[in-house]
């Protein structure tokens, strides 16, 4: 298959994971700015999931308006990240050096805050890699924008002016993400990981990026 575009997943696929706990950690200060305490760890996986209704529900129970709310954990939850970075506690992975064989102009479409998205490729030199770049404020629209919704795929193909992309990602909602934009996908299973509990099938699976430029020849 002749591709004219690839795009890609940022945590897990160019850059580490962030912490969990850190991200968790971050979210109680939220609290903490607003004189509250917890959270609730279904209120984490709720920010984690885009799911601005429960969001707004917890908000509303809190007393808290929902903007605010986003905001200020938009706020901590860059911070975090960008502290990570600095403190070498997280890296982009050494096979990202894949990428710059591949000839088809490249992408980012991520889930991430699009502000920690810029920084970790400007701090590891590789933003001119990719031709467009997508993230998710956590706003309404940009949690709604969330895998496996298609538009920020869509998007990014339509900068590109591709006819036929490849998305790459790690995890079963990137699949899912691309087979709803119509499009290829290659998952990236590392480490352990063999992908043998996935709901879904992607076109592609590899172990390393290093193995992504033998399909695109």
């Amino acid at each position: 298959m002749q591709y004219d575009a690839v795009l890609f997943d940022f945590d897990g696929v160019v850059v580490e994971t962030p912490s969990s706990q850190r991200l968790y950690d971050a979210l109680g200060r939220t609290y903490e700015k607003f004189g509250r305490s917890g959270p609730a760890p279904e209120t984490f996986q709720e920010l984690m999931r885009g799911d601005f209704e429960s969001i707004t529900t917890r908000c509303r129970s809190l007393g808290i308006k929902t903007d605010s709310f986003c905001a200020q954990a938009a706020r901590e939850m860059v911070r975090t990240q960008r502290e990570e970075v600095e403190r070498g506690l997280r890296s982009a992975y050494d096979d990202v050096a894949a990428m710059r064989s591949i000839e088809a102009p490249l992408g980012i479409v991520s889930d991430n805050h699009p502000t920690v998205v810029s920084t970790l490729l400007d701090r590891f030199g590789l933003r001119s890699l990719f031709e467009t770049v997508y993230g998710c404020p956590l706003t309404a629209d940009g949690l709604a924008r969330r895998k496996p919704n298609p538009t920020n795929i869509e998007a990014a193909i339509d900068d590109l002016e591709a006819e036929a992309a490849l998305y790459v990602g790690d995890r079963a909602v990137d699949v899912r993400a691309a087979d709803n934009a119509g499009i290829d996908s290659a998952l990236v299973s590392r480490a352990d990981d063999d992908g043998t509990d996935l709901d879904v099938t992607p076109t592609y699976q590899f172990s390393s990026l290093s193995q992504l430029p033998t399909v695109l020849r």
